[in-house]
């Protein structure tokens, strides 16, 4: 199915390594992230008149940050332009570039908050703009194909011809091009040679309940979320400690079948006693918990510990 002709096309940009520059050509990991803006990204794409195909452009710099840094404050920020411009009937999708490092949460929170009916999609580059063969270039020219096609909708990430769902995406590696997997579940489709073929839509997610606080709360009363690991002979001093200091809510990222430390599990308990809402996830890279094999609630979705923490934020925010 081909997009509408005559729509606008939202470009949000947030800094990452698709805007970071080198002195050396050959150097992909000696850079400085965040120093391009949306207009010399967009510049950077071929025959970009002839991708929009008649569509209208409309660039915003919403932020310039490396995406190590990603705070509350900018997600409330960005949720809040992308719900400015998904609004605008004239508006037919957003392309949202961002680093790295912790798009997949960023992903994942937009989902969540924002639950769109329009494509919103984000995408990324593992080499700087300033690299001999820089990737940022194509994956910006394919996230506008999939953001101008009518057959979807939710947010997205595209990298590297690939198309993911935000629930399921994750940075797998720390160099390569391919840098993001959707584990089993598998990308939701790719995209080649400007068009789009599809794995299976499948069902999408929802919004959020809460979502409409996260966009309006001040980000200093958000609820607090830590994110622990099991691991060989865990602290349990670590969770009495967070405890004390006011946390509300958990996630641990089990071993395995998301098992626990039976020291951490009795301190985890016990925080649940005194209020804490707990989540259990796998600190697996792929597949999620089956069963039901602790006291312990899963996270939904089979989501990771740090997507966890996002919806965990969120229900807390109720």
């Amino acid at each position: 199915m081909q997009a509408k002709k005559n729509q606008k096309v939202v470009v949000l940009a947030t800094g990452g390594t698709i805007a970071g520059t080198s002195a050396n050509g050959s150097d992909h990991t000696g850079y400085t992230a965040a120093q391009l803006d949306v207009p010399q990204l967009l510049d950077a794409i071929p025959a970009l008149n002839d991708a929009l195909q008649g569509d209208a452009l409309v660039c915003e710099q919403v932020v310039q940050l490396d995406s190590k840094d990603m705070d509350h404050a900018t997600w409330q920020t960005l949720a809040q332009r992308c719900a400015h411009w998904l609004s605008q009937p004239d508006v037919g999708g957003l392309v949202i570039t961002h680093g790295t490092d912790t798009l997949e949460e960023t992903a994942w929170f937009l989902q969540m908050v924002l639950g769109p009916t329009k494509p919103v999609v984000l995408t990324c580059a593992m080499r700087p703009a300033t690299a001999l063969m820089p990737d940022g270039p194509q994956n910006l020219c394919d996230a506008l194909a999939v953001a101008r096609n009518p057959m979807v909708h939710g947010v997205l990430v595209v990298c590297a011809g690939r198309i993911h769902g935000a629930s399921d995406v994750q940075k797998v590696h720390p160099y390569r091009l391919d840098a993001f997997s959707s584990g089993d579940a598998g990308p939701r489709g790719w995209v080649e040679q400007g068009g789009l073929r599809w794995a299976d839509p499948g069902s999408w997610p929802l919004r959020h309940t809460n979502a409409q606080q996260a966009l309006e709360r001040p980000v200093a009363q958000w609820p607090w979320v830590a994110v622990l690991h099991n691991h060989t002979n865990p602290d349990a001093r670590q969770v009495h400690a967070l405890v004390a200091a006011g946390v509300q809510g958990i996630v641990l990222a089990g071993t395995g079948n998301g098992t626990v430390h039976h020291r951490l599990l009795a301190a985890l308990t016990q925080a649940q006693d005194q209020g804490v809402a707990v989540r259990l996830t796998t600190r697996c890279a792929e597949g999620q918990i089956v069963g039901q094999p602790l006291a312990l609630p899963t996270a939904q979705r089979g989501l990771n510990a740090f997507k966890a923490r996002v919806s965990l934020m969120l229900d807390l925010m109720g």
